[in-house]
């Protein structure tokens, strides 16, 4: 395609990858009723790393010994942000879940100071002041206690976090969709032999179409076609208009929660999500897409 064509797709393709993103907590949630976590996780990575290993096969003749334990890193960092998140949705709504989980986005430049020392601006500090008064919002009780289900998913958001910080210290020189196939079949390893030492494979579950076809969604849709088309629509458009519209999973994530899985929102929960959602963005964009381009 022509590189007009490719800018004209390239934010319906990141739109497209946000809603696919927001509506997998639900049916996630779905899921776990008979699936068990690292079983499921397992299914999902092994499923991506197969389906993009046979998207990129050109790419294969770039390989190098060293991309091996470059996959291993994130991919671990991977499997254990996913790990959590998944187990943080078991004890939560899918909503909550969501909007929680987009915290990730304000810790990263906090992680970057921390490893490579390039200090925050006024505006991450904003987004941190901001996401916390809405995390408080969202998660804390009556007793002002936070449940198992919010303490785990803000858990997450810290592995999340680090995985971007970490991908962005091993990418520099490498192929970045053969680097995300192995980070995918490292976190299927991970999961594999969690699954293996913790649960037990739910063999029948996988014959249910009510199982069979979340699980098909999950695998082909949420992790390899929207990673190809946030990949894709990433270089094809500019960082701040794509940084919005894929913070948009956040809210795809609570409308379909509530549209499919009955989640109900209160006044003080949609404060809460507008907070971290200005949050992600302030932290994202800096609000670059407001000021006049000279």
């Amino acid at each position: 395609m022509s590189p007009k064509t490719m800018r004209l797709l390239a934010k319906p393709m990141l739109f497209a990858a946000a809603l696919i993103w927001g509506t997998s907590f639900f049916i996630m949630k779905n899921a776990l009723d008979v699936m068990p976590v690292f079983f499921l996780l397992a299914i999902r990575f092994t499923a991506g790393a197969v389906l993009l290993a046979l998207i990129c096969w050109k790419k294969w003749s770039r390989f190098t010994p060293d991309y091996l334990w470059r996959g291993a890193v994130i991919g671990g960092l991977l499997f254990l942000a996913y790990s959590v998140q998944t187990f943080g949705l078991a004890l939560t709504t899918p909503s909550k879940n969501a909007f929680l989980t987009a915290v990730y986005c304000v810790i990263v430049p906090f992680l970057t100071w921390a490893v490579v020392r390039i200090r925050p601006d006024r505006y991450n500090i904003a987004a941190a002041l901001l996401c916390v008064t809405g995390v408080g919002l969202v998660s804390l009780n009556g007793d002002l206690t936070v449940n198992a289900g919010d303490g785990l998913t803000l858990v997450c958001a810290i592995f999340y976090a680090s995985h971007i910080v970490a991908v962005a210290k091993v990418s520099p020189g490498k192929d970045i969709t053969l680097l995300t196939v192995l980070q995918f079949a490292f976190a299927a390893l991970y999961a594999w032999v969690c699954g293996a030492c913790t649960e037990t494979f739910p063999a029948a579950a996988l014959t249910d179409p009510a199982i069979l076809l979340p699980m098909v969604y999950l695998c082909v849709m949420a992790t390899t076609v929207a990673l190809l088309f946030q990949n894709v629509g990433q270089v094809w458009s500019d960082p701040a208009s794509a940084s919005v519209i894929l913070s948009l999973e956040s809210v795809f994530g609570v409308a379909s929660s509530v549209l499919f899985y009955g989640d109900e929102v209160t006044g003080r929960l949609l404060a809460g999500f507008a907070l971290i959602f200005v949050a992600v963005v302030c932290s994202e964009t800096k609000f670059s897409f407001l000021r006049n381009k000279t």
